[in-house]
């Protein structure tokens, strides 16, 4: 049930709907790729500043983190959202499409900047909570774990808290609609490259070299068997080969192969099983050809694993704020989050706001479908209100209710 004073808070945010999509586009219009984001920190400063926000800018490079503090708890909550673009070239044409070739908020990180900043100006204004709010803008989520690089510089020995919360929006799911589950909902970032070092040799006498070519088709079939054969068909993952080079001339064996790509799972001991039969299977498959091979094996992002308590909580939280029918289970999908790093420190709850099929969008969009990662994506401004009056709910009933023994 709504209560008088959620209605107010949405009611207060909703007024501000037209500044909030102004400064939403203008974000837009001016995208920043990872750890390169110093106009938009420069923004979100500046505006926490004129609001009475302190701040603190530098931490993970282009990292902000603003404090709004009110009475004498010790207590504290963190909220964070992410500030960085893509390098896509954008295809829409209307009036807040990228001023920058090349450069595209095709993920919505300007409208998770903006519901942050809508979220700050009401706390700002009413300060109706004992302790204090930690305002995270965290750069290079996309590439670099910006999450990961504001906590190597002491995010949470600076600003500790007791929870941390985030919110991504989400295509396909109903615009005002808002999906949270505990456990894993997304998967681990794992990148591998490995090269087949052959024997070059002219293609019309082939049994003069070891041809690298084939040797990689072999492995990149052997990878397979580790999904459907090595690992429990109950766990899930994904190992797929995006990047594939060879040669520079039609009759030419070349010396070598490069082969990249990337493994998703949530499971640690999933994500060890696939490195290592990885390993075996490309070494002693490239051993049966007479070639070799150099293999590595990147693990980016953790899987991002919610926290039970503070999932549970962030929904009865919306429940307080949105018809039942409006509050549904996030299905786990095999994409990855640096949000990951915050929830192994600290415990907390990423939540996804539906942002529609693609209605909202203006004429002069692209012709592709408005997904994250497209060049024809744009952020639902009508989320701004729902997504800054839940961080608003989520800090403030926080800190008014009653501290678990650990906290």
């Amino acid at each position: 049930m709504t209560t008088a004073s959620t209605t107010k808070l949405i009611d207060a945010i909703a007024n501000q709907a037209d500044y909030l999509k102004s400064v939403r586009r203008d974000i837009h219009a001016h995208p920043e790729l990872s750890f390169e984001e110093t106009r938009t920190a420069d923004l979100v400063a500046g505006l926490l500043t004129d609001w009475g926000i302190p701040v603190h800018r530098g931490m993970g490079r282009t990292g902000v983190v603003g404090i709004v503090k009110n009475g004498n708890s010790s207590r504290a909550v963190g909220l964070r959202a992410d500030m960085d673009a893509l390098p896509i070239q954008e295809a829409n044409h209307f009036a807040h499409a990228s001023r920058h070739p090349g450069k595209m908020h095709a993920c919505g990180h300007d409208g998770h900047t903006t519901m942050l900043l809508g979220a700050a100006q009401y706390l700002a204004k009413h300060r109706d909570f004992d302790g204090t709010v930690y305002l995270i803008f965290q750069p290079a989520e996309e590439h670099g774990g910006g999450a990961r690089e504001m906590m190597r510089d002491g995010l949470f020995e600076r600003f500790p808290v007791e929870a941390v919360f985030g919110l991504h929006n989400m295509p396909g799911i109903p615009a005002g609609t808002v999906a949270l589950s505990p456990g894993a909902v997304l998967a681990s970032n794992n990148e591998f490259k490995l090269t087949i070092h052959g024997k070059g040799g002219h293609a019309a006498m082939p049994h003069l070299a070891i041809d690298p070519i084939p040797v990689a088709g072999q492995i990149m079939q052997a990878f397979q068997t580790i999904i459907t054969r090595n690992k429990k068909p109950l766990e899930t993952a994904v190992l797929s080969v995006t990047m594939l080079r060879a040669g520079d001339t039609p009759n030419v064996i070349p010396d070598s192969c490069e082969m990249q790509g990337t493994v998703r799972a949530y499971s640690a001991d999933t994500l060890d099983l696939i490195e290592r039969r990885m390993r075996e299977v490309a070494e002693q498959t490239a051993a049966v050809f007479g070639a070799r091979v150099s293999f590595e094996f990147r693990r980016n992002y953790p899987a991002t694993l919610n926290h039970p308590a503070e999932t549970e909580f962030a929904r009865e939280v919306l429940r307080g704020m949105l018809p039942a029918e409006r509050v549904v289970t996030q299905t786990p999908i095999m994409a990855a989050e640096d949000f990951a790093f915050m929830l192994e420190a600290v415990p907390g709850c990423y939540a996804f706001i539906g942002n529609g099929d693609g209605e909202h969008r203006l004429p002069g969009h692209g012709g592709g479908p408005c997904l994250v990662h497209n060049a024809s994506y744009d952020f639902n401004d009508a989320l701004l209100p729902l997504g800054a009056s839940f961080l608003v709910e989520l800090a403030t009933q926080w800190l008014r209710r009653e501290a678990s023994p650990a906290a």
